[in-house]
């Protein structure tokens, strides 16, 4: 290499490290020590020099961050035009996330598009990149299964296996797929239970089972029954309605009512399951309508069912992507078919690059076009993924231009655009009852924010067992890593008023000792006098000003007025706002969570001291019984002989069922007069 050429290649390395640099250096480099923007410029280094290597050939990369993880794995139909444009040019902001992350990567060529596309699908499975489309395995889809065995069965599934068994779908969701067998088993006898019973059952008895349990069931049955069903669920069900209409003839002319409205209902069953439809195609063929939508980082795939020529199911998944949307769209159909059994005839994708043409739409078929709809053409790059795909899975994989099975992908787009629209205004909502609910709640009490809210609430009854419990909420939302449980320490009998000093006493002083963070206000569960008990500890004993607010209830328990200041005065807040619905779900929050506590303690105590005041009970036999026998309940309810296997003789046991017998309808007696709910304070 000359002095001319070296220089040159030096120069470029350069200013594609300057740019590098200006892209994406400021904002890491304000975190980073000197050691790691020592490590990230040597890693600029490797790459620059591997990129100079990269083949014109189909292929998957690996990209690697820091510390060696492979966070994103992708294909590309010649890796030296694909890996480098991540490093140059312009990127959105997701793009730009996975990008500043890479420090090294791999490739691997294959020999053609399809091997490269079956690749990256194992390595996505194999790694789980986190800046990949993952198609998780609790969203596999469900099938109708045939079972291969002496007696076949029909079930529903969502793991697909290779032990011969027939598999039909998949179903958009649980219950399609569940409708479609109960109607099989009604129209078709094949056995229903998992293992061979001993004798006849309930199905044999409705005509729904041939119980080969006790009867003698040819082969030949079993295979007419599955051909049947395999036509069925292929789309022949026309012919199941026309057989099945002329058995109900017949039934009806032999005055066999009962038997012709079983067929009649069959019929209407098969109308109701089988023929849901939008849209019709002429050629009646099982085809997977796919569309997608980008919007702010996220994206979502909508698949459109259409079986028999007609459109019976939709299914939507949402997620977020780093990559190019069209590839990490094609990555989740890869995955989606990987291991999917039982294909359609077609698959319609879209061109996400339509580019209008000058042919006139009166080219289309008529009998395809319903709109008028541009002709496109299709880019090589996304027309090589479709017949990659289409090799791949041996079925026709098809990007439309034109007619109605345009249209039909323009559907699925529709709905993917408007699934996203309606997540995002959820957002939106979600903001405004949470955020902006806590915001106008501090402008209303004039205290600038809300944004930490800390509430508390006690529980006990008639004094026994006292409780108390505080909840957080920040930003409108509940934070469930800092609720707290108190086990009232120094007050006797039901005095709310000492139990709320206590309580505010041991948090706030903990608060300061450990300097956690204060809340912006904090909320107790009653009226005036809670609310002087907390102020009065909080300014007179801790030197603390935090606002305190009180939440009265009416006579229905439930949040009735927010009442603040100093003489306490009511805070005028409409029923219908943000603001008083965030104050209900704080008061109900921490009530549901202080009543569960003091459940727990309260069950706690009834077995320690049932047992423990047991004359001849002590803490190993109170052990030995729980262990034994499970609960109090059941020790309860035992025999004197039970007793004599945890070696407790016939006169203990006895005074044992006695005294719980009698504390129990003593418990009895005290819940007809008090209920078990926490008591209604001013």
């Amino acid at each position: 290499m000359s002095d001319s050429d070296m220089n040159q290649s030096n120069w470029r390395a350069e200013r594609w490290k300057e740019r590098w640099n200006e892209r994406y250096a400021p904002e890491e480099e304000a975190e980073m020590t000197p050691e790691e923007l020592t490590e990230r410029g040597q890693s600029l280094e490797r790459i620059h020099n591997k990129l100079a290597l990269l083949p014109d050939q189909p292929g998957c990369y690996l990209m690697k961050n820091r510390e060696g993880t492979i966070i994103y794995v992708g294909k590309a139909k010649v890796l030296k035009n694909r890996v480098r444009s991540y490093f140059s040019g312009s990127h959105d902001g997701k793009t730009q996330r996975l990008v500043s992350e890479i420090r090294d990567f791999e490739y691997i060529v294959t020999s053609s598009n399809m091997e490269a596309l079956i690749l990256e699908c194992n390595l996505i499975k194999k790694h789980h990149p986190r800046y990949n489309v993952l198609l998780k395995d609790d969203k596999t889809f469900p099938y109708i299964k045939i079972t291969n065995e002496r007696h076949p069965r029909l079930e529903v599934t969502r793991r697909v296996l290779k032990d011969k068994a027939k598999y039909f779908g998949p179903y958009p969701n649980g219950f399609a797929a569940q409708q479609t067998k109960k109607l099989l088993d009604r129209l078709y006898p094949l056995r229903k239970c998992s293992t061979m019973p001993d004798r006849v059952c309930l199905y044999y008895h409705i005509g729904q089972c041939l119980a080969p349990c006790e009867y003698e069931v040819t082969e030949s049955e079993y295979e007419d029954m599955v051909q049947e069903i395999s036509k069925f669920l292929s789309g022949g069900h026309e012919e199941i309605k026309k057989e099945l209409r002329r058995k109900m003839e017949e039934a009806a002319e032999e005055l066999q009512f009962e038997r012709a409205k079983e067929f009649r209902d069959q019929l209407m069953s098969i109308q109701a399951i089988m023929e849901k439809q939008n849209i019709n195609t002429a050629d009646q063929l099982d085809r997977d309508v796919f569309g997608f939508a980008v919007d702010k980082g996220w994206m979502c795939v909508q698949i459109l069912y259409v079986r028999q020529g007609k459109m019976i199911e939709r299914h939507a998944t949402k997620f977020p992507f780093y990559g190019e949307a069209y590839d990490d769209f094609m990555s989740f159909v890869t995955q989606y078919y990987s291991e999917n059994p039982a294909l359609p005839r077609e698959i319609l994708l879209p061109n996400p690059d339509p580019v209008e043409t000058e042919e006139s739409v009166d080219a289309a078929e008529p009998s395809e076009s319903l709109m008028p709809v541009t002709d496109v053409e299709v880019s090589e790059e996304n027309k090589a993924g479709a017949d990659a795909l289409q090799e791949w899975l041996k079925v026709k994989v098809h990007i439309p231009k034109r007619g109605l099975k345009k249209q039909m992908i323009g559907m699925a787009i529709e709905n993917a655009r408007v699934t996203l629209d309606e997540k995002f205004k959820l957002l939106e909502r979600s903001e405004e009852r949470t955020l902006g609910a806590a915001e106008r709640l501090g402008a209303a009490l004039g205290i600038g924010s809300a944004r930490r809210i800390e509430a508390f609430d006690n529980s006990n009854i008639q004094g026994s067992d006292p409780v108390s419990a505080m909840v957080v909420f920040i930003d409108g939302k509940p934070a469930k890593k800092e609720y707290r449980k108190y086990k009232v320490r120094t007050v006797q009998g039901p005095d709310d008023y000492e139990t709320m000093r206590e309580v505010i006493r041991r948090r706030y002083e903990r608060v300061l000792k450990e300097q956690l963070e204060q809340p912006d206000m904090i909320v107790v569960d009653g009226g005036k006098g809670q609310m002087s008990a907390a102020l009065d500890v909080l300014e007179n004993e801790l030197g603390l000003a935090i606002p305190v607010c009180g939440l009265v209830k009416d006579n229905k328990h439930k949040t009735a007025q927010l009442m603040a200041g100093d003489p306490p005065e009511v805070v005028p807040l409409g029923r219908d706002s943000q603001e008083f619905y965030l104050l209900q779900r704080i008061q109900d929050e921490v009530h549901r969570f202080a009543i569960t506590f003091h459940r727990e303690r309260r069950a706690k105590s009834m077995v320690t001291s049932a047992l423990d005041s047991i004359p001849g009970i002590g803490e190993k036999r109170r052990k030995m019984l729980l262990k034994h026998f499970g609960s109090l309940k059941k020790i309860r309810e035992a025999a004197v002989e039970d007793f004599r296997q945890v070696g407790i003789g016939e006169k203990l046991a006895r005074t044992i069922l006695s005294s719980l017998r009698d504390e129990e309808e003593q418990h009895e007696a005290v819940a007809d007069d008090e209920p078990y709910e926490e008591k209604i304070r001013e």
